[in-house]
């Protein structure tokens, strides 16, 4: 089915990510996993194509862009490209929208240049050992001292938070009896505030190539003039970019899917099979076929979200059809894609093994699949 959402300057703009693709990450994927980061000059790179800056106002050196979709193509082509880098697409599709909703202008005349030129590298900072779906049950303390917030705690998971210069982290500055969602605040930590110490950068199954961290804050003085948005506003403030979030990463599963498809067919086709090409065989292209079916109608999901999302009228409701449908496919696709290339589907080398191992954490992070029928469920008035 053809996709109609995109125009002729989207299309010209994804011909240029797709031989950036190619020439920049495919070739040093396999160097950045063993790293367990991206270089930081990747970005740099990404700035001076356009990427970064998308949509960051123009006076600020970006390209004013209020439409989702050139984010989209640039994220789908990471997927098509059988890419993941979590840390990169963190900073851009999930931290830069709080600073763009929420940035008085004091901090955008500070901040918005270093995201548009790629100076500045963001992570947010919200599950806690401990504290993960449950996120009023934070226990990280901000106090008003003064011109400051005395920040104490810690956070672990941090997406980005190895290189990050800007963590935006959910605090609690006042407690509400009442309501436990109410008294939290986001404050922005800078690299180098003392007390900000960042532990280990964890060792995950998949997505190696995105640095995942653990945050200590020990009686970190952070300037009020650090406080994004509202103090005490911060759970609406969350809620808030939660649609976008969540349809991101249903954007890279279903791209990371379809990359699957592709390399099983083109497996398929290339493997000898008891005499004959494996693609051959009835199961094979029946398998395919359900894959394809699937891709299909996780696309068309995938598409009306984004019309909606530009259009301001995606609901959290919605969003968490499209995740939970997405990245549920997205399992069961690599999966079979997987079967597909047999033992070789097993070895790292193969792509198919990395996406699979990729695939596992998007029905948990952004919030996991239960949360998603909950938020789902609640919507129906249950």
């Amino acid at each position: 089915m053809q996709r109609t959402i995109f125009t002729d300057d989207h299309d010209a703009f994804r011909d240029v990510v797709r031989q950036f693709i190619a020439k920049e990450i495919v070739p040093n994927l396999p160097d950045w996993e063993a790293a367990g980061c991206i270089p930081r000059d990747f970005y740099t790179k990404t700035a001076a194509l356009g990427i970064n800056g998308l949509q960051v106002p123009e006076q600020y050196g970006g390209g004013g862009i209020d439409s989702f979709l050139f984010n989209t193509v640039v994220y789908e082509e990471i997927g098509y490209a059988a890419a993941s880098l979590g840390g990169f697409q963190v900073h851009l599709n999930t931290v830069l929208p709080y600073f763009l909703e929420y940035a008085n202008e004091e901090q955008r005349d500070r901040w918005f240049p270093g995201f548009a030129d790629g100076a500045l590298v963001s992570a947010i900072a919200m599950t806690e050992p401990g504290i993960g779906s449950d996120l009023a049950g934070v226990t990280t303390t901000a106090v008003r001292d003064g011109d400051d917030y005395v920040l104490n705690g810690n956070k672990t998971f941090i997406t980005g938070g190895i290189n990050a210069d800007l963590v935006i982290v959910v605090a609690r500055t006042s407690k509400d009896p009442e309501n436990r969602r109410n008294g939290l605040s986001l404050l922005v930590v800078e690299s180098g505030m003392p007390g900000f110490t960042r532990g280990r950068n964890l060792h995950k199954i998949g997505m190696k190539s995105s640095d995942t961290a653990e945050l200590t804050f020990d009686n970190v003085r952070v300037p009020a003039a650090n406080l994004l948005g509202e103090e005490g506003a911060a759970f609406k403030m969350l809620a808030h970019n939660l649609p976008q979030e969540r349809l991101s990463i249903a954007i890279t599963a279903q791209a990371t899917a379809t990359a699957a498809v592709d390399l099983a067919i083109a497996y398929a086709k290339e493997r000898m099979v008891f005499g004959k090409p494996l693609a051959g065989f009835q199961n094979t292209k029946f398998v395919l076929a359900e894959c394809a079916t699937e891709l299909q109608a996780g696309q068309a999901l995938i598409d009306q979200a984004l019309i909606a999302l530009d259009a301001g009228t995606l609901t959290p409701a919605d969003a968490a059809k499209v995740k939970l449908f997405c990245t549920e496919v997205q399992a069961r696709v690599i999966d079979k894609c997987l079967q597909v290339h047999g033992g070789y589907g097993y070895m790292t080398e193969y792509p198919i093994a990395r996406l699979y191992a990729d695939a596992r954490v998007t029905r948990i992070f952004g919030g996991t699949s239960e949360v998603m029928k909950s938020v789902i469920s609640k919507s129906m008035g249950l």
